[in-house]
């Protein structure tokens, strides 16, 4: 996995990575807006969801504590990280600052 995590967030388009838990609530209220994002933003943006139960090593990797945790890469860099449930606009718009 670790591999292709780092193939997935190679490129020049954002990719935002949403680390979440089945059993979160709040990650529950997080994927629908996610999926707005996905529809506004098209092909501008790429969007991978990890469940931390699963992945572990990469979760621990990027040291996330809490879900949902956001993380957004470019060109393999993480520039933006956020935790919790954040409205719609405000994740385009920090998507949009990182194009």
């Amino acid at each position: 996995m670790k591999q292709s995590f780092s193939k997935l967030t190679a490129g020049n388009i954002p990719v935002l990575v949403d680390f979440f838990a089945d059993w979160c609530g709040p990650c529950k209220m997080l994927a629908p807006i996610l999926k707005q994002v996905k529809e506004e933003l098209g092909d501008n943006i790429k969007i991978i969801k990890i469940d931390v139960d699963k992945n572990q090593s990469i979760a621990s990797k990027y040291q996330v504590r809490g879900v949902p945790t956001m993380l957004l890469f470019k060109d393999k860099k993480q520039v933006w990280r956020q935790s919790g449930v954040l409205p719609k606009d405000e994740i385009i718009n920090i998507v949009e600052s990182f194009r």
